[in-house]
C-alpha cells in the first residue's frame, strides 16, 4: 500500500502544478483552492508512503512522478513543444523511477 500512496501523492503534485498554471496567478477561486487540496493531498500521501518508505526513495519518486507527469500534461493540455533530445532525458527520468522502485527492496 505504501507505493501506492507515493502514487497517488505524485499524480497529486501535477494535480496541483496544473491547476496552480490555471488559477492565473491565484486570480482564479476554483483552481486556486483546487491547486491548494492538490498540495495537501499530495503532501499527506507523501507523509503516509514514508512511514515506511526511506525518504531517500520517496522523495526522489515523488518528484519524478510530479516532472514526468507535468511534463505530458505541459504537452498534450498546454501544447507545449519538447526538444527531442530533451525527450531523451524525460525517458532517463523514468527509467530512474523505475529503477529505484524496482531496487528499493520495498
Amino acid at each position: 500500500m505504501t507505493w501506492i500512496y507515493l502514487i497517488i501523492a505524485g499524480i497529486f503534485e501535477v494535480v496541483w502544478a496544473t491547476t496552480m498554471k490555471l488559477s492565473n496567478g491565484f486570480t482564479n477561486l476554483f483552481f486556486s483552492i483546487t491547486t491548494i487540496l492538490g498540495m495537501i493531498l499530495s503532501f499527506g500521501f507523501l507523509a503516509l508512503s514514508v512511514k515506511h518508505l526511506p525518504l531517500s526513495i520517496a522523495y526522489p519518486v515523488w518528484t519524478g512522478i510530479g516532472a514526468v507527469g507535468s511534463i505530458f500534461v505541459g504537452v498534450i493540455f498546454f501544447k507545449d513543444q519538447i526538444p527531442m533530445i530533451t525527450w531523451v532525458f524525460i525517458a532517463l527520468l523514468i527509467i530512474g523511477i523505475i529503477g529505484i522502485k524496482m531496487t528499493a527492496g520495498h
